[in-house]
């Protein structure tokens, strides 16, 4: 078992101002001469971590993290207001792009899970000659069939006592639409927050720990995580349907590597087969013991072996 690497400290840090009332923390961290890697975190809405600098050998990779819009140390946080119209997927594919020419980066890896999957390869369509590699975990692509899947009644088989309390708070009518009305109730947002957030923390992992479960309960991070998905989720991501597996085609040349639990009920493995199909460059790994987590079986193993196959 292969373990992360050893705590960094960020060398270069700031707020990049990136108009319509938006700001976007951003820090960098390992060699300053090192190749040039972005992370891209989950969510929408969950933020960056010092423990994502360590998928990456920080004598070999310049590591960049930003919050993305509205989560995390960007400003400002929806936890004190409702997502905005200038919150949106390409609102932060140009953000990144703004990040990349604020610190003189000519091309970069992209490294992104679940959501920040999906956002890897909207960035990577739009700019492929920016991009070196991507490497993706638990992809997800924001269809409405894989939204179908964990928010209208798939997953709950699996997990019936848990899907009761889930949409215990929205009996009537489609649960997105239900959770989002709740969430821009001041007298139920905090309940709905949680029970969003507890929904995910039921299903996102194969051996769930206290810790990570008392994660996704944190208030900030509750109310943050389920107001940015619902924005996204209930626009279908401005993204049209099958978009980022019709659009693979522009990822020519550029080498993947995809990383999947066999029982992810997060973002099912046929996701990540199909855009595996569409796009020749890439490689498919599917962990027999993993789910969704990125604390799941073989998960860190896998993805340290990608960083590291593209480390200079």
């Amino acid at each position: 078992m292969r373990f992360l690497y050893p705590p960094t400290e960020t060398h270069d840090a700031g707020m990049l101002d990136v108009g319509d009332g938006h700001r976007v923390y951003w820090e960098v961290s390992g060699s300053p001469d090192g190749k040039p890697v972005v992370f891209l975190h989950g969510g929408p809405g969950s933020g960056t971590s010092p423990l994502q600098r360590r998928f990456f050998d920080a004598s070999a990779y310049r590591i960049v993290l930003f919050d993305q819009r509205g989560c995390g140390r960007s400003t400002p946080h929806v936890a004190t207001r409702d997502p905005d119209e200038h919150n949106t997927t390409w609102h932060l594919v140009t953000d990144m792009e703004a990040l990349r020419e604020h610190l003189g980066i000519e091309r970069w890896q992209l490294f992104g899970g679940s959501w920040g999957a999906t956002l890897a390869l909207a960035y990577a369509q739009r700019y492929p000659e920016r991009v070196t590699e991507i490497i993706l975990r638990g992809v997800f692509l924001l269809r409405r069939s894989e939204l179908d899947w964990l928010y209208r009644g798939g997953a709950g088989a699996l997990f019936p006592a848990e899907w009761a309390a889930f949409t215990s708070l929205v009996p009537d009518g489609d649960i997105l639409e239900g959770y989002q009305r709740l969430l821009r109730d001041p007298a139920r947002a905090a309940e709905a927050a949680a029970a969003w957030s507890g929904w995910e923390a039921a299903v996102v992992s194969m051996s769930p720990t206290p810790a990570m479960t008392a994660g996704y309960g944190e208030p900030r991070f509750a109310i943050a995580f389920a107001r940015l998905a619902l924005h996204y989720f209930t626009h279908d991501g401005w993204l049209g349907e099958d978009q980022l597996i019709r659009d693979a085609g522009k990822l020519a040349g550029i080498p993947g590597r995809i990383v999947q639990g066999r029982f992810d009920l997060v973002t099912p493995p046929v996701t990540a087969w199909e855009l595996h199909r569409a796009w020749p460059d890439s490689t498919l790994n599917i962990l027999p013991k993993a789910g969704h987590a990125i604390t799941d079986h073989g998960v860190v193993p896998a993805l340290l072996d990608a960083t590291d196959e593209f480390r200079p």
